[in-house]
């Protein structure tokens, strides 16, 4: 979830998710699966919230809705949390796009793990192979979790202005 599109009067939901990365991730062992799901849930209600506040029929882009966060949950150990099984009942986008990126270029664009955080690769620091098993971990248990919408998947582009395009392109097809 992007900070800067956060209205002020949700900025809770940034100092959450930036605490949990900071303050709970950090200490798998000490806390639950369920805890971390927990906390993660008041992000995914959010997005609920957000969708339901939204005009019937008007079309909404959400950045991975729930999903990421699902399978993030999932990798953690909470993938039998009734909470997970909750997020499941909210209402289902009617197309999912999916931008297909290696983790080879993941990982050169998080400048070879610096950026990363505790949330994006197995292991206590970001080093290659822990990060590209989690982001293969991670692309599976999405994918599991959208087979049966509608998707639409984007192959990996050398630049974002093609990527860019061709999102318009199967938007504009599909609201347009």
């Amino acid at each position: 979830m992007d900070d800067t599109h956060l209205a002020p009067e949700h900025a809770l939901i940034g100092r959450l998710r930036r605490n949990i990365v900071k303050d709970v991730a950090p200490y798998r062992s000490a806390w639950s699966p369920e805890f971390f799901a927990t906390l993660v849930q008041t992000a995914v209600v959010h997005l609920r919230d957000q969708l339901l506040r939204t005009d019937a029929g008007t079309p909404v882009v959400v950045d991975s809705y729930y999903y990421k966060l699902l399978a993030k949950c999932s990798l953690a150990g909470a993938g039998e949390s009734p909470l997970l099984a909750w997020w499941r009942t909210f209402p289902r986008p009617s197309r999912v796009i999916y931008l297909d990126v290696s983790p080879e270029t993941t990982w050169q664009r998080s400048r070879q793990g610096a950026d990363l955080n505790r949330l994006e690769h197995y292991g206590p620091q970001p080093e290659w192979d822990g990060f590209r098993r989690y982001q293969t971990d991670l692309a599976k248990v999405m994918r599991d979790e959208i087979q049966d919408l509608p998707v639409t998947v984007i192959e990996e582009m050398g630049r974002p202005e093609p990527a860019a395009a061709a999102i318009r392109k199967v938007l504009t097809h599909e609201f347009g």
